[in-house]
């Protein structure tokens, strides 16, 4: 156990990050549980704590009588310092006990640019970075979250990935190294990969080999033993109301990103927007009951005493039960002033009546995302909303009594044009006007936030070369030129990050050479702009003899093999580039939750039913 010096606390900002016995958090002795799990995300405990799918696993693990599950996140800068100075060892918040100590310790990937704080956290928990120089007495090192889709890059520093949903797997590999352990750690660690190699959606990279063609690109990922599958596919959830929700999260002591109650509606999008991996990774949709959402909301509301609901999921307007769920927390949450709010609302889902019932507590904000500038660019993405929509959702939201509007887009998407950005301008002029038209005066606030496009695996737009991050440069000039308006702010995303994002997120297993040479030289908390070391990272590549625009900026072909080819999301390789075909050609894919199956593969490749409760009842 690790004991604090309130001196070291002193001199660091927001101490709270580093002190645990929050409430609601779980403490249990070691010596009473078969295993232990330490649940880590790579980055501040702000970001960390708001992390969804790590409450559920910790309330999951916590539940089983045989295991303790923590919570770690990465030290800032300034806390990294007095650690290394004083030889202390990364830590759980539980139990204050070093990370090496933990028979598994889990890292949510959420983001490609926090690879260089796993490393980081490895380190200063003084665990060997390289999968390879581990032995069967140091943790397991596990991933999950998105980034485990290509999971290549970072293929060199962890044991095993989990592709999908961890809920019932964590519970399958919990058992399967509680048992390992009762055997007296039997065949080694090599054992323990291969006995994990049998779990469905459990991919262990040690276990296949790749090889390259003389132009860079990959020959071939095949397996070097019997126990590893030539396909690792991922596993979902059947039934969403059979498996633990986090009714008991923990609660901060500090404000921390998403300091609300997050209720999950449901699992899965089928819209198509072919820019957009979560709508591929999470298929197929599968909703909670009324009831069940109902009774979460009651449990979360006593549990934790927050008083704002955020209802969650890739689209949430599209919950086929809406305003009648809506409608329900509001009448059964409104003695202890509960408000309700949706992050982000689809543009051609928005009512008066369901503004006017989410004003009834508190107002919320209101955000919508067009993601592109011109009917003709929507269509290419497959957006399937059009600019009636959004000026009949945003006068709406006006006459309900709102008075600014943030809209996201991005810039770099396939086929776009200068007419295509400079139409994100004048959609924000007319969002004004539009307030205007309404009041009669002068006083909305629009705020624009612009990401830069990373074609990501698993996407329709996979194939396609990311724009330079020059040409994003330029772009975001040419927007900002247009918008001179003082109610209209403009937020854009740092061209050269995602230039590196778009390098990793596409990349191949040579591309840990490049993490570690830029950790060693000082990279870390690559996602803020006041620590990313953009010249570190490029010498980094050099080094390693590799050049990330043959990562980012190139074009790729349909007979290429990609890096995560041997891991499936479900959705199959000839649906994916046959939408990006259909999107070149700007036509439109429709929704199969409306209209007939678009063939993706989902439902027969995971034998999983789409799971609509309006259509149920």
């Amino acid at each position: 156990m690790i004991t604090l010096d309130p001196a070291i606390l002193n001199r660091v900002i927001k101490p709270a990050r580093y002190t645990g016995n929050e409430l609601n958090s779980v403490k249990k002795d070691h010596s009473t549980v078969a295993v232990t799990v330490a649940l880590a995300l790579p980055d501040v405990y702000e970001v960390g704590m708001s992390n969804l799918g790590l409450k559920i696993l910790y309330q999951i693990l916590n539940n089983r009588m045989d295991t303790a599950a923590e919570r770690v996140y990465a030290p800032w800068v300034d806390m990294e310092a007095e650690m290394r100075a004083h030889q202390i060892p990364l830590y759980t918040l539980e139990s204050l006990k070093p990370v090496i100590e933990f028979d598994i310790v889990g890292f949510s990937l959420q983001y490609e640019m926090s690879y260089s704080n796993v490393l980081n956290m490895l380190d200063l928990a003084g665990i060997p970075l390289l999968t390879a120089d581990r032995d069967e007495n140091q943790p397991l090192i596990v991933g999950g979250g998105p980034c485990t889709f290509n999971a290549e890059p970072a293929a060199d520093f962890f044991d095993c990935f989990i592709l999908g949903e961890g809920e019932e797997i964590v519970e399958d590999m919990v058992e399967v190294v509680a048992a390992w352990k009762k055997s007296g750690k039997i065949d080694g660690r090599v054992g323990l990969l291969k006995k994990l190699a049998s779990i469905q959606g459990m991919y262990i990279p040690s276990l296949y080999d790749v090889t390259y063609h003389t132009d860079g690109t990959v020959a071939q990922i095949v397996p070097n033993c019997g126990e590893a599958s030539p396909v690792v596919t991922k596993r979902v959830v059947q039934d969403l109301n059979k498996v633990e929700f986090a009714t008991r999260p923990v609660l901060p002591y500090l404000d921390i990103v998403h300091d609300r109650i997050m209720l999950e509606l449901f699992r899965g999008c089928t819209r198509g927007c072919r820019f957009c991996q979560a709508g591929v990774l999470y298929r197929p949709v599968r909703e909670r009951t009324p009831e069940t959402l109902l009774k979460i909301a009651k449990e979360l509301v006593d549990s934790t005493g927050y008083r704002e609901i955020s209802l969650t999921s890739l689209s949430s307007a599209d919950y086929s039960c809406l305003p009648e769920v809506v409608q329900t927390l509001i009448d059964e949450l409104r003695g202890q002033e509960v408000s309700i709010s949706l992050p982000s609302l689809r543009i051609d889902s928005f009512s008066i009546e369901l503004a006017q019932k989410l004003q009834q507590v508190r107002k919320s904000g209101l955000t919508f995302a067009p993601e592109a500038g011109t009917q003709r660019l929507r269509d290419v993405i497959n957006k399937g909303v059009t600019e009636k929509n959004l000026e009949d959702s945003v006068r709406a939201a006006f006459q309900a009594g709102w008075s600014s509007v943030k809209l996201y887009f991005m810039m770099g998407l396939p086929t776009e044009t200068d007419e295509d950005v400079l139409g994100i301008a004048k959609l924000a002029y007319r969002v004004l006007d539009i307030y205007k038209e309404v009041k009669g005066r002068r006083g909305a606030k629009v705020t624009i936030s612009v990401a830069c496009f990373v074609p990501k695996p698993h996407t329709p737009f996979q194939w396609f070369a990311q724009d330079q991050d020059a040409e994003f440069e330029r772009k975001q000039r040419l927007l900002k030129a247009q918008l001179k308006d003082r109610n209209i702010t403009f937020n854009w995303h740092d061209a050269r990050t995602s230039f590196l994002e778009g390098a990793f997120a596409r990349g191949d297993r040579r591309l840990g050479q490049v993490l570690l040479t830029a950790w060693q030289n000082g990279a870390r908390f690559d996602g803020w702009s006041e620590h990313f070391k953009y010249n570190t990272w490029i010498e980094a590549f050099k080094t390693a003899e590799l050049d990330p625009h043959f990562y980012a900026t190139r074009e790729r072909s349909f007979d290429e093999v990609m890096p995560w080819d041997h891991l499936s999301s479900g959705a199959t390789k000839e649906f994916l580039y046959r939408e990006y075909q259909t999107g070149i050609k700007e036509e439109l894919t429709v929704d199969c939750r409306r209209d007939q199956c678009s063939a993706c593969g989902v439902c027969q490749e995971l034998d999983v039913e789409v799971i609509d409760w309006g259509k149920k009842a």
